[in-house]
């Protein structure tokens, strides 16, 4: 067994603020919080090097980093890299996530997935299929050549897929996907999430009654909140089951709207964090491919030529702090947001988003700036600002 204390820095826990404890950290989980007068003699000691310990940042939607945009040709090197790229912002667990791509592609990225969750790649959470099954009016940056109804066989490869995955979350739309198919879905322990529709909202909470349990990056290419239609906003705010993520980037959705979501969301289901990142993260990148279309990068949007956003380029850090002085929110609640409450929506929490004992030690070192000044995944660091 091996044992370590970390240290000489506030720890946040997920619910509370914690002065002059210990983090202990045993075989990759959390022992515990201990005052640090109580150390047992001999106790292997790291000292902080940020000034704040939180939980580990949980991002279900993460197109890519690194360099690496996930599609059939990733392959597990492109998922570590991905993952890689985001612990440096203090990701600790994550869902690669890739955007419609053909049969193939997508059987390939499956493949490389099973492999990785097999082989142990660090922050790798499971996988994020966002289409092809979606709405070709709400298609945003999808390639539409792409975009199809779910057959019999796509539901049956799905179902088999999550039987080797950790975690399998599947963004559609009910124009190309059935209420059965949702049921079968969910009941083959598929998370299904709507999104990049143009569906009602009386629609949506029918699905949302199927089993569908998330919402995909809230008012982005989906039906809006209208006063007689409240479209698929209207759903995700009413409807107490369905988690809903959101881009907190400031581009994708204005602080005063995230800050009014806020406040109308029905529980238990909450709003969560998400980056929806893509290859640029961590790079210098300027420009970058998409399914044959030219991604440009510019005063912090991506986008076509013709102005459509494609994902968006910033990392979980960032969000959080947009969340607290942008938006406004207290610390807490920002970072619960990028932690707590995804590990949540994915079944995770217990072992994600909390520093409690017997959950994964994975937890983010900061400094009064909210810079990252390490990451640490299943009790080992794997970023570290200093040696960056």
């Amino acid at each position: 067994m091996t044992s370590q204390a970390v240290t000489g820095a506030r720890i946040f826990d997920g619910e509370k603020w914690h002065d002059g404890h210990a983090l202990l950290v045993e075989d990759g989980k959390v022992a515990g919080l201990v005052p640090d007068a109580s150390l047992a003699p001999g106790q292997a000691v790291r000292k902080a090097a940020g000034t704040v310990i939180v939980p580990g940042f949980v991002d279900l939607q993460v197109n890519g980093g690194g360099g690496v945009l996930l599609d059939g040709q990733s392959g597990v090197g492109g998922l570590e890299t991905i993952c890689r790229a985001h612990a440096r912002f203090g990701t600790t667990g994550l869902l690669p996530t890739l955007i419609t791509d053909t049969k193939e592609g997508t059987a390939a990225t499956i493949a490389a997935g099973i492999e990785a969750a097999r082989s142990g790649v660090p922050g790798f959470l499971g996988l994020h299929l966002e289409g092809p099954h979606l709405s070709l009016a709400r298609k945003g940056a999808h390639d539409p050549s792409l975009i199809r109804p779910m057959t019999d066989e796509d539901l049956a490869a799905l179902i088999e897929a999550q039987r080797h995955l950790p975690v399998l979350m599947v963004t559609l739309a009910p124009e190309n996907v059935t209420v059965e198919q949702v049921q079968a879905l969910t009941a083959g322990g598929v998370r299904v999430s709507l999104g990049h529709t143009d569906t009602d909202c009386r629609t949506a909470l029918a699905y949302a009654d199927a089993g569908a349990s998330l919402v995909t990056h809230l008012f982005n290419a989906m039906s809006p909140l209208g006063h007689r239609e409240p479209g698929l906003v209207g759903a995700a705010l009413e409807s107490g089951s369905l988690w809903t993520g959101i881009i907190a980037d400031g581009i994708h959705v204005d602080p005063v709207a995230m800050r009014a979501v806020l406040k109308a969301k029905t529980g238990p289901a909450r709003i969560f964090a998400v980056t929806d990142a893509m290859s640029t993260i961590g790079t210098d990148l300027t420009s970058f491919t998409l399914n044959g279309r030219t991604i440009e990068r510019r005063d912090g949007r991506l986008t076509l030529a013709d102005g459509t956003l494609a994902g968006a380029d910033i990392d979980m850090i960032s969000t959080v702090a947009n969340l607290h002085r942008s938006v406004g929110l207290p610390l807490e609640e920002a970072l619960r947001m990028a932690s707590l409450y995804p590990a949540e929506a994915i079944g995770l929490d217990g072992a994600k988003g909390g520093l409690f004992a017997g959950a994964d030690a994975d937890f983010v070192e900061l400094t009064d700036a909210l810079a990252v000044a390490a990451t640490w995944i299943g009790g080992r660091v794997v970023f570290e600002a200093s040696s960056a």
